[in-house]
């Protein structure tokens, strides 16, 4: 039986970062300004938003908290965006993404399968009720994609093809060309 445990979630973590930093590294620092529309992040903005994401699983699950009762949500979550949305350059953003990410993935690395499958229980009301501290920590990924989504819209409105798409065709290409 195959079971996914810390190591191949800090491997497949460090793909998505690793995949997130080449678009950043793509996009021109000029365009870090770039909101492409009213009410949302700027390039800057939603890498700062990235490289912090993964700060509430460091604080909840991996400290082996099992429930949720007491944890100041609203306190938390107001520092860890006060120190998103402080100003950085193109590399400074590159730097915290690099940064972040590998601490985030080195502690993936080493959690067993026991303390993967625990559950962590939400306050009353909570939808659902528990997590397990798997889901929870998958969910950093997942959201990363999400946002890398986002910023690969943004490459072409920008006029640029993300490299994802550029690698994909490259491989239909030579296909093609093998199949002649």
């Amino acid at each position: 039986m195959t079971q996914y445990g810390g190591g191949e979630l800090a491997a497949a973590f460090r793909t998505v970062r690793r995949n997130t930093l080449r678009i950043a590294e793509e996009i021109p620092e000029e365009m870090y300004s770039f909101r492409p529309a009213e009410g949302t992040r700027t390039v800057a903005e939603m890498l700062s938003h990235i490289a912090h994401a993964p700060r509430f699983q460091q604080e909840v699950t991996l400290t082996g908290r099992n429930n949720l009762d007491g944890f100041n949500y609203m306190q938390f979550i107001s520092a860890v965006m006060a120190e998103s949305n402080k100003p950085r350059t193109k590399a400074e953003l590159l730097d915290l993404l690099k940064a972040e990410g590998e601490k985030f993935a080195a502690q993936l690395e080493s959690l067993s399968h026991e303390f993967l499958n625990q559950h962590i229980t939400f306050p009353p009301g909570g939808d659902p009720p528990s997590r397990s501290r798997f889901d929870l920590l998958m969910s950093v990924k997942e959201h990363e994609m999400h946002h890398r989504g986002q910023l690969m819209l943004i490459q072409r409105l920008l006029g640029q093809t993300p490299h994802l798409t550029r690698e994909a065709e490259a491989r239909r290409a030579a296909m093609i060309k093998a199949r002649k």
